[in-house]
């Protein structure tokens, strides 16, 4: 549950942060992306190359994560862990851009589009028995049903870890925006050492990391 609540809080963290810093831009998922592209349609901005961009990114960063968790898994190593350094990485690579001035926001962007794209895959990939981390549209539907139906007397054990990753998600909101004024470059860095606290934690017991066959 607190690794969980902790990678919720990074997307929307990173999330928050981007989109302020970098005018609008969704680095931990692409739906809202999809929706300023449409917007764009009729009123034209000077933003759009990014957002075009952003996407392959996205893809880019689930792709690289899938084939590090297989290479991992094959060799009998710890596949969440190197997950976790190599979003740890590319999100220092966007910090260490976004310093280098305003030039670089783009690839600070990209980057960070990237990270987010391997915390959504290594989470599909290993943690596929947590709630998703990074959009809560579905965890909150699902909390909603779940209330409901524990109100109704069903048993529904899983109530604390989904209203734990949404609130944990609004809290990185919240933390985003007020890390916005250091720019996406110290904005970063907070979210860097978390993640590397978390590759730091033995993988759960349990997880899909355990299984070498996926």
């Amino acid at each position: 549950m607190a690794r969980g609540a902790t990678l919720s809080f990074l997307a929307g963290y990173v999330d928050t942060l981007g989109f302020i810093v970098l005018h609008g831009l969704f680095t931990a998922h692409v739906t809202g992306n999809f929706v300023l592209l449409g917007r764009e349609v009729v009123a034209p901005g000077n933003d759009v190359l990014l957002k075009l961009l952003a996407f392959p990114a996205f893809v880019a960063g689930v792709a690289a994560v899938r084939a590090l968790v297989r290479r991992r898994q094959r060799a009998g190593d710890d596949a969440l862990r190197s997950a976790h350094l190599l979003q740890a990485a590319l999100m220092l690579a966007a910090a260490a851009g976004s310093l280098a001035g305003s030039a670089a926001d783009m690839a600070s962007g990209l980057l960070c589009a990237a990270a987010m794209g391997t915390q959504n895959g290594y989470g599909k990939l290993l943690l596929a028995k947590l709630p998703a981390s990074t959009v809560m549209t579905g965890n909150v539907t699902q909390l909603v049903v779940d209330t409901l139906d524990r109100a109704g007397g069903a048993q529904r054990p899983a109530l604390a870890t989904l209203g734990g990753g949404v609130l944990a998600f609004a809290a990185g909101c919240v933390a985003g925006a007020l890390a916005s004024p250091w720019g996406m470059g110290g904005g970063l860095l907070p979210a860097v050492a978390l993640l590397a606290g978390l590759a730091a934690l033995p993988r759960p017991a349990g997880s899909e990391a355990d299984n070498p066959a996926l």
